[in-house]
């Protein structure tokens, strides 16, 4: 069985990092995706849906780091739902991305190309899952055809 979540979006908000009693950091940020189409009568419809995206540990302390309002970025993880009661006692459902890696999609402001991707080792586990592949920043382009996925 798969559970897994390509996204291509813009972040709606910059990431709120916290860090739990036990100390392990956890983020929470807003993602953006856009569609557009043409309804019955043969005009542009635009449609935004938004993610809510969650990413823990050394991940979320680089969100924390990097990602600000408005980046274009890439998301890769596995749907959650869960249950809580919010403040007034009420039971409220959500639907979460888990974020198993991230990748920005376009320069930094103030950076140059060399600083576009974060670094990583071979093998590391800087965010990226289990089998996750590395990228250079030659290797991806905001306008080439060559997508990471």
């Amino acid at each position: 069985m798969i559970n897994k979540v390509t996204l291509i979006g813009r972040l709606g908000n910059d990431p709120e990092v916290r860090h739990l009693d036990g100390g392990a950091a956890v983020a929470s940020v807003s993602l953006a995706t856009n569609e557009s189409y043409k309804d019955k009568d043969g005009n542009w419809q635009d449609q935004t849906e938004w993610h809510n995206v969650v990413m823990w540990r050394e991940m979320a302390e680089r969100a924390g780091n990097m990602l600000k309002k408005g980046m274009l970025v890439f998301v890769e993880g596995k749907i959650t739902y869960r249950k809580y009661t919010d403040k007034e006692g009420v039971e409220r459902r959500t639907t979460d991305i888990v974020a198993n890696s991230f990748r920005l999609l376009e320069k930094r402001e103030g950076g140059s190309n060399e600083n576009r991707f974060p670094p990583s080792e071979p093998g590391s586990s800087m965010g990226m899952g289990a089998g996750a592949q590395t990228s250079s920043p030659g290797e991806m382009s905001p306008g080439s055809d060559d997508l990471p996925f």
